[in-house]
């Protein structure tokens, strides 16, 4: 197995979000996020077999639906929006298609807040190779998505086309980060298991003690 685990209250809030996060998206240096930098940009295949989430089969086609195989059995199925993030939404089905997401860990959590995953390095500072548009508003783009509980953005640095291959999928309603983030799908099926992970014992920079693993992330379709 690959290593992938490792003023109005409405400002202060803010404030505090900014600061217990750091970002750096495929590149080996840290940056010190902002207020609207909050969420930070911080695979081998085995012969672990797959299992798939109650109502939904296996398809080895794209599909708007991904599954999130966790390595504590449980499964994480995402529902894919490309009305709102096209760009975004492409990205993804391209990487789960290459077998990227396989292996990786959630490096970063924060209850009431996201968990955060998708970097092949395991530290918060890794990504894919190709960097993306980022969809949201303050960027140009019309994304009506907003960042509810359950919600899955893109991850990026300071600068608003840095997303590559790390997202989050919000733990509580963030509706402050609308229109700096690419919300691009949501959680339809296993919140619990997002709520396992949100809590975990973690370190003073939301490291989890013992790493949540997707073991295998694949398309799937709801058995009709």
């Amino acid at each position: 197995m690959k290593i992938k685990r490792k003023t109005p209250w409405f400002t202060a809030i803010l404030l505090i979000v900014s600061l217990l996060l750091t970002i750096g998206c495929g590149s080996d240096k840290k940056t010190q996020v902002t207020v609207h930098d909050a969420v930070q940009t911080e695979g081998n295949q085995t012969d672990m077999s797959i299992t798939v989430a109650d109502g939904y089969e296996k398809i080895d086609q794209v599909t708007t639906f991904v599954n999130l195989q966790m390595d504590s059995g449980k499964h994480i199925v995402i529902e894919l929006d490309p009305k709102n993030a096209p760009i975004s939404v492409a990205n993804f089905q391209k990487l789960v298609g290459e077998s990227f997401y396989d292996e990786i860990i959630f490096h970063r959590v924060i209850a009431g807040f996201m968990i955060q995953g998708g970097d092949p390095e395991g530290t918060g500072r890794g990504g894919s190779k190709e960097q993306i548009k980022g969809e949201f508003a303050s960027n140009g783009v019309d994304n009506r998505l907003s960042h509810e509980r359950g919600v899955v953005s893109m991850a990026r640095t300071p600068s608003p086309n840095s997303a590559s291959s790390q997202f989050f999928i919000c733990h509580g309603d963030s509706e402050f980060l609308d229109g700096d983030y690419a919300a691009f799908g949501r959680v339809i099926f296993g919140m619990d298991e997002v709520d396992r992970i949100a809590t975990l014992q973690k370190d003073g920079n939301d490291f989890p003690a013992i790493p949540p693993v997707m073991e295998r992330v694949f398309f799937v379709n709801p058995v009709s």
